[in-house]
């Protein structure tokens, strides 16, 4: 189901124009569906109806907006961080800290505090040695951590090797071959309340075959740790569920993946945690940009459009592709490269793409944004930060403003002996 469509000739999320919001807001901005996602984080928790006892948590670095959490929270869900600031994040946006797992390989001190200070609910550890000096810390505060030990099982994902986790060649998570030793000696910290596993084998998943390997040795190690004594009451599966970017792709959906993942864990007798990102988020957002101008090219015309790879890094990172549409079609075609203004042959978003055909000031979207658009930005070039915005049927409202130079000056500061020399420098 899309809710970005035509209504009479122009596109629209839900019940707002997209070239209403060009006018008003600018480009280029991250226009949201909060219709999109209800129905996603719905359809996903449907999915899993055969689960009895399951927590979900949204993976905050797919899209950290406080108004999006703020949906999720409604929706029940808790959060997956990475970080203090999605920790922080997440707490604007409503969700418990009590619902939040704290999973990354590179939790400094300082975050392990924040976290047991807030009352994380759970910290998915990726080394021994992460798992004891977070004993300590919570022993310092006469607390005892909840966590689990993060696995990998050596399975590969079928993904871009960039967004893979889940091999022995990557940093996440500790060889499954050594988890019970590790497991057993970090269960004896007195500032660790160990209580079960994690696993998460990459992003952007299409092969079930490939979770249900992971799974499958995800429980085989569950009845080894019981075996040697230890309670096992959560295994966290992690997330990865991809999505389609192009009309022809074919992805598995949450109720067939709900279905495998009943069948494989039937009998561990565990509370099963999730942690969806792109999944929920990705579909619920469009990139809107305004073309520059149509110049022409020796092979082929370049549509030069205001956003750039700082706005949208996946095209750039990963080759990752996103739809192109005009707003308002005029039914013609052409076939063009899609670049953005940034002063690198690697802000191109498409190469000999047919595409709608438009002109200079003509509006544009690159669908599927939702998810690693807006949480990837930065402002190189010294661009300006996207804005982003919400659409709740008829209405909408901006949920992140537009950074600016001012903004970004405010930030930085002239050492004192150079700021000297500057006003010696200054024309009388």
């Amino acid at each position: 189901m899309s809710f970005f469509e035509y209504r009479q000739c122009v596109l629209h999320a839900e019940h707002v124009s997209l070239a209403e919001i060009g006018r008003n807001v600018g480009t280029p901005v991250y226009v949201y569906s909060a219709a999109a996602v209800r129905f996603a984080a719905r359809t996903f928790r449907d999915g899993l109806h055969g689960i009895a006892r399951k927590q979900i948590a949204f993976a905050v670095k797919a899209n950290p907006n406080v108004a999006i959490l703020r949906l999720l929270a409604d929706e029940s869900y808790g959060a997956d961080i990475v970080s203090e600031g999605e920790l922080r994040q997440a707490l604007a946006g409503g969700i418990r800290a009590a619902d939040m797992l704290f999973s990354g390989v590179g939790k400094t001190t300082g975050e392990m505090v924040a976290a047991l200070d807030a009352g994380v609910g759970q910290f998915n550890l990726e080394l021994e040695e992460e798992g004891v000096f977070l004993s300590s810390l919570a022993q310092a505060k006469g607390a005892r951590a909840c966590a689990v030990l993060r696995i990998n099982p050596d399975v590969a994902a079928g993904t871009h090797p960039k967004i893979s986790t889940g091999q022995s060649s990557n940093k996440f998570g500790v060889p499954i071959a050594e988890a019970r030793a590790i497991y057993h000696r970090l269960s004896r910290l007195p500032g660790l309340m160990l209580r079960g596993i994690a696993l998460h084998i990459g992003s952007q998943i299409r092969d079930l075959d490939r979770l249900e390997d992971a799974y499958a040795a995800a429980g085989a190690l569950v009845a080894a740790l019981r075996a040697d004594g230890h309670a096992i009451t959560y295994v966290d599966l992690g997330g990865g569920l991809g999505i389609p970017y192009r009309v022809e792709d074919q992805f598995p959906s949450p109720a067939e993946y709900g279905v495998m993942v009943e069948r494989v864990t039937r009998g561990w007798d565990v509370t099963l945690m999730f942690e969806p990102g792109r999944l929920i988020v990705g579909a619920a957002g469009v990139l809107l940009t305004r073309v520059l101008w149509v110049k022409p090219g020796v092979e082929r015309p370049h549509v030069i459009v205001d956003a750039a790879m700082n706005d949208l890094a996946r095209p750039a990172m990963y080759d990752a592709y996103h739809d192109f549409a005009a707003v308002a079609p005029n039914g013609d075609r052409l076939v063009a490269n899609i670049v953005g203004p940034v002063c690198e042959s690697g802000d191109t978003f498409a190469t000999a793409r047919e595409i709608d055909a438009v002109s200079r000031d003509d509006l544009a979207v690159f669908h599927t944004a939702g998810a690693y658009g807006a949480s990837m930005a930065s402002t190189y070039n010294s661009r300006a930060l996207v804005a982003e915005v919400l659409v709740d049927g008829d209405r909408y409202a901006v949920i992140a403003d537009r950074g600016g130079t001012a903004k970004a000056l405010a930030r930085q500061h002239m050492p004192n002996w150079l700021a000297q020399s500057a006003a010696i420098l200054q024309p009388a």
